[in-house]
C-alpha cells in the first residue's frame, strides 16, 4: 500500500502498514487510512476458513455476481462463477489446471466414461473383484477417481441388455410382440419337456430374439454409420438394410472349476449366441456393404440369447 502522507509516497507490504503509519507523528489523529486490524484473531486466508464463514466473509461479492448473473447471463451465476475461475488460473498461467477444470465443465472430466471402463474389464478379462481391486489401488494412489466405480459399470452395462432400446418393426413381424421391454424370460418356456430332449435337469434364461437383434444393431450404431460414411452414403437412408446373422452354441466347460471353490461338480453351462457378420445396404441397383465382422469367431462379438446351466 503506498502512505498517504505527503512527501512520503513510500510503498508498505499490507503487513506492516500500521506500524508504518505509526511513525509519522502527523498521522496520530488521522485514523481514517490506517487498515489496523484492532486486536482479536488476524484475518484468516479465505481458503482456509469453513464454508459457513467463507459464506459470510464472500456475501457481498455474491450478492453483485448475483446481479450480474441475472441482468447479463440468464441468471447463471455458476457460468459466471467458473469463468471467473477459469480466468484467474489462467491469469497466473496455471493452464494445466484450467484445462482439467474446463473439461470438467463441459463433461469430459479427467476421469473414464462407465462404458470405457466395462470395455476396459472385459477386454483384459478382468473379474469384478479383479476390477475392483484396481480401482481403488488408483483412486488411492493418484487421488482421482479415473477408473469408474463397479456400480457405474452395471448401469452403463444394461443398455447392452436386450429390452433395453424400444423399437418398432415396419411392416410388424408375424407372430412377434409389438411390447419392447423384455427382461429375461425362462429359456425352456414353450418347449416340450421329455426325457429324450433333456437328459440332464437345465436351467435357462433366454431373452427374445428380436429384442436381442435390435440390441445388437443398437450397440453397432456407430460402426454402421462410419461404413455409411465411406461408402459415400447419406446416414438417413432407410434402407432396406441385410443383416447377416451367425448363430452358434458354445459349451462353456465346468462352472464349479472356473470359481474355483470346492469340489468340481459335473455342471456345465451352455450359450446360445449369435453375432451379426456382416450388414449391407441397397442402394440403386446394387448392394453395398457397410459393415464386415473382422473377428467373427471372437466371443467378444457374441452377442447371448441364452445362457444355460445344466
Amino acid at each position: 500500500i503506498r502512505c498517504p502522507v505527503k512527501e512520503c509516497d513510500e510503498e508498505i507490504l499490507h503487513g506492516k502498514y500500521g506500524q508504518h503509519l505509526s511513525s509519522h507523528k502527523e498521522m496520530k489523529d488521522g485514523e481514517v487510512y490506517s487498515y489496523i486490524n484492532k486486536g482479536g484473531r488476524p484475518r484468516q486466508h479465505l481458503l482456509s476458513l469453513t464454508r459457513r464463514a467463507q459464506k459470510h466473509r464472500l456475501r457481498e461479492l455474491k450478492r453483485q455476481v448475483k446481479a450480474f448473473a441475472e441482468k447479463e447471463e440468464g441468471g447463471d451465476i455458476k457460468a459466471v462463477c467458473m469463468t471467473l475461475f477459469l480466468l484467474a488460473l489462467r491469469a497466473k498461467n496455471e493452464h494445466k489446471q484450467a484445462d482439467e477444470l474446463e473439461a470438467i465443465m463441459q463433461g469430459k472430466g479427467s476421469g473414464l466414461h462407465p462404458a470405457v471402463c466395462l470395455a476396459i474389464r472385459i477386454n483384459t478379462f478382468l473379474s469384478c473383484s479383479q476390477y475392483h481391486k484396481m480401482y481403488r489401488t488408483v483412486k488411492a494412489v493418484s487421488g482421482r477417481q479415473i477408473f469408474q466405480p463397479l456400480h457405474a459399470l452395471r448401469t452403463a452395462e444394461k443398455a447392452l441388455l436386450p429390452g433395453y432400446h424400444p423399437f418398432e418393426w415396419k411392416p410388424p413381424l408375424k407372430n412377434v410382440s409389438t411390447n419392447t421391454e423384455v427382461g429375461i424370460i425362462d429359456g425352456l418356456s414353450g418347449l416340450p419337456l421329455s426325457i429324450d430332449d433333456y437328459p440332464v435337469d437345465t436351467i435357462a434364461k433366454r431373452f427374445r430374439y428380436d429384442a436381442a437383434l435390435v440390441c445388437a444393431l443398437k450397440d453397432m450404431e456407430e460402426e454402421i454409420l462410419e461404413g455409411m460414411k465411406l461408402r459415400n452414403l447419406d446416414d438417413y437412408l432407410n434402407g432396406p438394410f441385410t443383416v447377416v446373422v451367425k448363430e452358434s452354441c458354445d459349451g462353456m466347460g465346468d462352472v464349479s472349476e472356473k470359481h474355483g471353490s470346492g469340489p468340481a461338480v459335473p455342471e456345465k453351462a451352455v450359450r446360445f449366441s449369435f453375432t451379426v457378420m456382416n450388414i449391407s445396404i441397397a442402394h440403386g441397383n446394387e448392394s453395398k456393404r457397410i459393415f464386415e465382422e473382422v473377428k467373427p469367431n471372437s466371443e467378444l462379438c457374441c452377442k447371448p440369447l441364452c445362457l444355460m446351466l445344466a
